[in-house]
């Protein structure tokens, strides 16, 4: 799979994806992250991407020329299944959106950033938008970041145990069960003994009640999906 991210900070993204889980995936071929900055392709003087908004107003907004020669330059490439904005009125990211577009091959994710992008730019070029939730960040790169670490886990051979991600939350409609490791007993707090028993069908059934359980207290919305 391949990811374009086009930021004007491209130096926010260097850390996410240089490191753990990111990083072995572009190690190993499966997963390329390229950043690009529209500044480096902007016709405008002093590599200026932004302006002020048409009828007056608080905030900057990014030109739409800047970003729309960078996209077609990409374009004119390869081809995308998808141009994702990252905007807080965009439809909420979830794990099944994450599932789809990790079938994907090729994606350009355009960070928004000052007061938002031109609309011309949204509805002419992207095809998706997404929000990570119901607040509102200084820019799109960490939003950016969320959805690449999401989707990029669920390719192929990123992860070193595949069916790990099958069991993670949200992959069946529930919240995961609690999990322990060593010591059995630390300080006088046991694990639940059925995780000694032995058997793996008995197991699996406790994780799954304990998976409703939870669901049902923490994300009771979540059961009625």
């Amino acid at each position: 799979m391949r990811i374009d991210i086009i930021t004007v900070v491209p130096e926010l993204l260097d850390s996410p994806f240089s490191h753990s889980i990111m990083k072995r995936a572009q190690a190993r071929d499966l997963l390329n992250v390229f950043v690009h900055n529209p500044r480096d392709t902007t016709p405008y003087k002093q590599g200026q991407v932004d302006d002020y908004q048409f009828g007056g107003g608080a905030g900057m907004v990014m030109m739409p020329e800047p970003l729309a020669i960078l996209i077609e330059k990409l374009q004119s490439e390869r081809k995308y299944d998808e141009v994702i904005f990252m905007t807080p009125d965009g439809n909420l990211f979830e794990q099944k959106t994450a599932n789809r577009l990790s079938m994907k091959e090729n994606i350009i994710i355009i960070c928004g950033h000052y007061k938002g992008i031109d609309q011309r730019i949204r509805d002419h070029f992207v095809t998706m938008e997404i929000s990570i939730g119901d607040y509102v960040l200084s820019g799109g790169e960490l939003a950016a970041a969320v959805v690449v670490d999401a989707v990029g886990r669920l390719i192929p051979g990123v992860l070193n145990d595949e069916t790990s991600a099958l069991f993670d939350s949200f992959q069946d409609g529930l919240l995961a069960p609690p999990v322990y490791t060593r010591p059995a007993d630390f300080r006088g707090w046991p694990i639940p003994e059925i995780l000694l028993c032995g058997d793996p069908k008995k197991i699996d059934l406790w994780r799954h009640e304990e998976s409703l359980k939870r669901t049902k207290e923490r994300r009771p919305g979540l059961m009625e999906d």
